[in-house]
């Protein structure tokens, strides 16, 4: 297994009036997460807010090439982000306790926290169509050139993992600095991660960074 650490390349807040960060989507211009009482979003390139949809954001978020996804209190929400509609919701399963939440393959993966799982489900019905396990408390959950990655987070320590979306066998890990943990996750598709800081407030991008032999 391929094993190497996380470097931060740059943090993003804590954001005025955000007390916890749970899912992060990028949209390929804005990074956006969900705030709580509100899903934001910012510009990675300088940080600056650029748009808010009030609406109760608590858990993973995703982005389909034109709609969010979010997912909170067991309900999974489709919205247009340019108007803030909830265009359908559907109901999580085995609602409690979801974490992370990607689009990939015309599917939804759903992250369950404690019950260290991940569900691949229908955008349409909230169906299970295949379940991974893990061994560790599972966060954010995203895709990055066709790899399936997770964030874990357990016992202050969190790492970013890539799996096998057949199997679940864990492949590589990026272990994050002592003390930073993650919520939400996502990619840009070129190698850099978007990491939900949780209690933090913050958003961190980071980079893998091979460990010396």
């Amino acid at each position: 297994m391929k094993r190497s650490s996380g470097e931060i390349v740059r943090e993003y807040g804590p954001f005025p009036g955000v007390e916890n960060v749970g899912g992060v989507a990028y949209d390929g211009e804005r990074v956006w997460f969900a705030a709580g009482h509100a899903l934001k979003a910012f510009d990675p390139a300088d940080g600056q807010a650029s748009l808010v949809i009030d609406i109760a954001a608590k858990a993973g978020t995703a982005f389909d090439g034109r709609h969010l996804f979010q997912l909170t209190d067991g309900l999974i929400r489709k919205i247009d982000p340019a108007t803030g509609r909830v265009l359908a919701t559907i109901p999580a399963p085995e609602g409690g306790m979801d974490s992370g939440l990607a689009w990939a393959e015309g599917t939804l993966w759903l992250g369950k926290y404690q019950d260290r799982k991940i569900h691949q489900i229908d955008p349409e019905t909230g169906s299970i169509l295949r379940t991974i396990e893990s061994n560790r408390f599972v966060t954010g959950v995203t895709w990055m050139d066709g790899e399936l990655w997770h964030a874990t987070w357990e016992r202050d320590e969190s790492d970013l993992r890539r799996v096998d979306p057949q199997t679940g066998d864990v492949l590589e890990t990026v272990e994050m600095p002592p003390g930073v943990s993650v919520s939400g996750l996502d990619s840009d598709g070129h190698g850099r991660f978007f990491c939900g800081g949780g209690r933090s407030g913050k958003v961190r991008a980071v980079r893998r960074r091979s460990k010396p032999a």
